[in-house]
């Protein structure tokens, strides 16, 4: 069964840093893209980075040059490495995943969607 799990959210201040896990099971990450994406209060889900089967990262402009995803392999595991936080990076991330990483902006077509994982940025 396919699964995604994360983990990693927290209360950080505002240019504080957050690392979100996403614990995959059921199948091997070399053979799936893993998008992360997140949904604020009021607003529709975005998806923020996306890793190919590849292991290629791919950013949306927002979060270009602030978060960094990677992956562990052996460990089943994809990382979102968020640095100089911001308030409108508060939001429920998610993980979920596809077969590439085209559409990962919409979220179209990811699926195995976790439970999510909340991130606020507050001071």
């Amino acid at each position: 069964q396919v699964q995604l799990v994360e983990s990693g959210g927290g209360l950080v201040q505002p240019g504080g840093s957050l690392r979100l896990t996403c614990a995959a099971s059921g199948f091997t990450l070399d053979y799936r893209a893993i998008g992360w994406f997140r949904q604020a209060p009021g607003k529709e889900r975005e998806g923020v980075s996306c890793i190919t089967r590849y292991g290629v990262p791919t950013y949306v402009d927002s979060v270009k040059g602030r978060f960094t995803v990677s992956r562990d392999i052996a460990k089943k595991a994809v990382y979102l490495q968020m640095n100089s936080l911001q308030l409108d990076d508060t939001a429920v991330y998610y993980c979920a995943a596809h077969s590439m990483c085209l559409t990962y902006v919409s979220g179209g077509g990811f699926s195995s969607w976790g439970q999510g994982t909340q991130v606020t940025v507050s001071s």
